[in-house]
C-alpha cells in the first residue's frame, strides 16, 4: 500500500464519517419538553430589576 492509496483510504473514511454524522443529526428527533430551544428563555438575568 503506497502513499496515494493510504490518502485515498483516509479521505474515504472522512467522507463516510461526515455523512454519518450529518445523517444522525438530521434524523435525530427533537426533544418534546415544551421548553423551547436552548437559547429561548427563561433567564434569571432578565427578571432582575435594573439599577
Amino acid at each position: 500500500m503506497n502513499q496515494s492509496d493510504m490518502l485515498f483510504f483516509v479521505l474515504i473514511l472522512i467522507g463516510i464519517s461526515s455523512l454519518t454524522l450529518v445523517t444522525v443529526q438530521l434524523l435525530k428527533r427533537p426533544k418534546r419538553d415544551d421548553r423551547g430551544d436552548w437559547y429561548e428563555g427563561p433567564w434569571d438575568d432578565d427578571d432582575r430589576p435594573r439599577r
